[in-house]
């Protein structure tokens, strides 16, 4: 058998293009919650705002993924990603302003906090395209045999954006303060809206541009809900993420409970994405196609247990090793089902399936966020923490005896049929 190239997919020029957008766009999305999260919990001091923030961007996000998927199908990719970039600039704008002393004095602070409301939540129409135009876009830069080593170096892309972003916002906050870290933000949605222009116009693979809106949706779900495979890695990580939302509850950890300022709420929140990508550097020597139902299984529950230890710590530096491990087990999760997503979904299909898995994922965040805010008010912030890591053991426990099928998959026959196509 010869042997693999771990850097197969970055011999592609427009590939390499691909992971700077990519980059530029979490470095920028990552700090930008980040930044928002502490200027929000900074005004308030009351945990249920960090969870308001989540609520505000999941509620549109979720209601317009769908049709989104749907668009996003029927309409060449590069030019609908400018338009997600381009709305974003304008809202990151916004809350240039809306951070800027000489522009809200006067303004009432509820009148303030409103409007950045408001803000995130067109934020959450933004990324609803966002996510699904990239993922359709990235099978569109490399041949179909190279996806797998694709999706592992996008990953990883991501998880370097939301390592850097997050620590960055957090010394940016130290050193120029809220608002000027706003503008850094502004700053790389422009760079990534720059180097996308080096990216050619792709063609529509899809043979039913026309279709109505309604089948075409329906055509999407059922696709997801009938492909166990797909089906099973989405849920598993929606309830890891729903329950194990700790990162929400940073600000109040670093400000009340660890008493670690803005520059250690920076560590805390970087730490999970540092070891994510870690773990994606070593999966693209190390694949993880053989067993991958039972190594995801085994990831979310160590994610789990990564959590509980996070929120049962009243150290620092105990803290960060915990949220690091939960980096290396969520970055084992992300690497897993991103390469299930590409091996399983039909070109034609790929804006859909992405929108009903931000659906079920990337808006679990927000979800998680919004639970977490919301436990840690009825609870206190400790308690809501260790609750949530150990509903995704139960969870993980559950699918692992009731779902079979599951546990037994294995890419490894999909991957020599793609490079087969290839």
């Amino acid at each position: 058998m010869k042997q693999k190239d771990p850097y197969a997919a970055l011999r592609y020029k427009e590939f390499n293009i691909f992971l700077l957008v990519r980059f530029a766009m979490v470095f920028a999305w990552s700090m930008q919650f980040i930044v928002i999260e502490w200027q929000v919990y900074s005004i308030t001091k009351n945990p249920l705002s960090l969870g308001i923030i989540g609520l505000m961007e999941v509620v549109p996000a979720v209601s317009m993924a769908l049709f989104a998927g749907h668009i996003v199908d029927q309409s060449e990719k590069k030019s609908l990603l400018i338009k997600c970039i381009l709305g974003f600039s304008v809202i990151s704008f916004g809350l240039f302003l809306l951070t800027w002393p000489k522009v809200v004095e006067g303004y009432a602070t509820q009148t303030v906090l409103y409007a950045i409301y408001f803000l995130v939540f067109l934020g959450g129409f933004v990324r609803s395209f966002l996510g699904p135009t990239i993922f359709s876009l990235l099978s569109l830069v490399v041949p179909k045999k190279l996806y797998p080593n694709a999706a592992t170096w996008s990953s990883s892309v991501w998880q370097m954006g939301a390592v850097l972003g997050p620590a960055l916002a957090g010394f940016s906050i130290h050193l120029i303060g809220v608002h000027w870290s706003m503008c850094l933000i502004v700053g790389f949605a422009v760079t990534a809206l720059l180097a996308l222009t080096q990216i050619e116009t792709k063609p529509i693979l899809n043979p039913k541009i026309g279709e109505p809106v309604m089948q075409s949706l329906r055509e999407g779900v059922k696709f997801v809900f009938n492909t166990k495979a797909i089906l099973g890695a989405i849920t598993l990580d929606m309830v890891a993420v729903l329950f194990g939302g700790a990162v929400a509850l940073l600000p109040v950890f670093a400000q009340d409970i660890l008493k670690v300022g803005p520059q250690g709420f920076g560590v805390l929140r970087a730490a999970p994405a540092v070891g994510a990508f870690l773990t994606m550097l070593i999966s693209a020597y190390v694949p993880l196609n053989k067993n991958a139902g039972m190594k995801l299984l085994i990831a979310v529950f160590g994610f789990g247990l990564s959590i509980i230890a996070f929120g049962l710590s009243t150290w620092f530096w105990v803290s960060v090793v915990a949220l690091f491990f939960s980096g290396v087990f969520d970055g084992i999760s992300m690497v897993i089902r991103q390469t299930i997503l590409q091996l399983k979904t039909p070109d034609h299909m790929r804006g859909r399936v992405a929108s009903v898995n931000s659906m079920f994922v990337g808006s679990s965040n927000e979800l998680g966020a919004f639970e977490s805010g919301l436990t840690a008010k009825l609870m206190g912030t400790v308690t809501a923490v260790v609750f949530g890591g150990s509903m995704t053991l139960l969870i993980v426990l559950t699918t692992g005896i009731f779902s079979p099928t599951f546990r037994k998959l294995d890419l490894r026959k999909d991957l020599e049929e793609h490079e087969n196509e290839g």
